[in-house]
């Protein structure tokens, strides 16, 4: 939808107060989720996004490790997790992770995402343990790990506070958290699907410690279940508040409920309607956010190519071996090489943007035309460039 066709359209006012920089209140928010205009809504995130980033879209070159299913929770929408009597349960030791660490590292990953169940014996030790032994590997490996109740769990454990617990781990390489656990804050949906579960309190103070600790992190909404359109403007706005307070956030990255293999069945999923939807939404709202993520492991890379279209400005990463979503019923690839990440981007006509934990930019991909113009200028780099990206591509 042009520009001028939106400006006959129903969200005429709202696409005004978008162009003018002003703040959509929650009852906007709430008016966005409602309309069936999704080409009208498209457009006006796809100008804040603009606005925001230009035309560049990211990916990161990542690895996921899960040090455990292991949990003393029982979250009903949760597929991931296994109790020690569980014959397909699992734990890593430090070594095994070192060695995941270490295969990934020669594809050029420049991020470990870290997270897992909360084990109910492994020590505090064991955590502090493999950040250093990480560090050690490769001290330019970013290490995004743990999920707000792990935190609490960790501090439990060595029995300290959140913020020396934070503080500490910090100190041991820890560079970011992940933003998983958020789920939906408002109180009765969170008791129906995550019962004993962190409360959205403690998952935005943790965060906000971490922040006051110089650290970043990033932040999640999981939809489509229980929850209606008004619990989710109240989810994006206490995310908004807290921005608003610390601006320790990244990026946000809205989960679709992946109904499979859990205790709370849903007729109907999040369609892709609902998808974009709800990250245009996001865009919209989340004013004082740069980045939002659509996750191709939940939403499917051609769905996430189209969602750069209506507010998104990454597409998460390489990933190489994630359980949890494909845990739930995923239908997604393991993983995507790099070069297939570069690729989807292009075909939905961005430019495409390595980039780092903290989406900061390592490496701008220029279009096929200069690249071919730079590699007979430049010779063997170039050549050497397309070698790499061959060998990504055939992992």
């Amino acid at each position: 939808m042009t520009m001028f066709a939106l400006k006959h359209s129903e969200l005429r006012d709202l696409y005004d107060k978008v162009v003018a920089g002003e703040r959509l209140t929650e009852a906007d928010a709430l008016r966005l989720f409602e309309t069936k205009d999704l080409n009208a809504l498209g457009a006006m995130a796809d100008f804040a996004r603009a606005r925001k980033v230009g035309n560049h879209a990211s990916y990161i070159v990542n690895r996921y490790i899960n040090y455990s299913n292991y949990c003393i929770l029982s979250c009903q929408f949760c597929a991931f997790s296994r109790k020690k009597r569980d014959q397909d349960g699992f734990e890593l030791s430090i070594e095994q992770i070192v060695q995941k660490a270490r295969e990934a590292l020669a594809l050029g990953i420049t991020e470990l995402h870290i997270v897992g169940g909360l084990h109910p014996s492994l020590p505090f030790s064991h955590y502090t343990g493999f950040l250093k032994a990480l560090k050690a590997l490769d001290a330019r490996l970013q290490l995004k790990c743990f999920t707000a109740i792990e935190i609490l769990h960790l501090a439990w454990l060595a029995k300290k506070s959140v913020r020396d617990t934070l503080a500490e781990l910090k100190e041991a390489g820890l560079e970011s958290l992940t933003g998983g656990g958020a789920e939906i804050f408002r109180k009765e949906v969170r008791s129906a699907i995550a019962k004993g579960k962190e409360s959205a309190e403690e998952y935005l103070d943790v965060h906000r410690t971490w922040h006051q600790l110089g650290g970043r992190s990033t932040c999640t909404m999981l939809y489509g279940h229980v929850e209606t359109l008004a619990d989710r403007v109240d989810h994006l706005s206490r995310l908004r508040k807290l921005q608003d307070e610390t601006k320790g956030f990244v990026g946000f990255i809205a989960l679709p409920y992946q109904p499979d293999n859990n205790g709370i069945p849903v007729d109907h999923p999040p369609t892709g309607f609902d998808q974009l939807r709800t990250l245009a939404v996001a865009r919209l709202f989340l004013d004082n956010f740069d980045h939002l993520t659509a996750y191709w492991v939940g939403m499917g890379m051609k769905m996430a190519q189209v969602a750069l279209s209506y507010g998104a400005d990454d597409i998460h990463g390489t990933i190489i071996e994630e359980h949890i979503f494909h845990m739930a019923g995923a239908k997604s690839p393991q993983l995507q090489t790099e070069a297939a990440m570069v690729k989807a981007i292009r075909e939905a006509g961005r430019t495409p943007v390595q980039r780092n934990t903290f989406y900061e930019p390592i490496k701008v991909w220029e279009e096929p035309q200069a690249a071919a113009l730079s590699a007979k200028e430049a010779g063997g780099d170039a050549g050497a460039q397309r070698t790499k990206e061959t060998e990504l591509a055939s992992k």
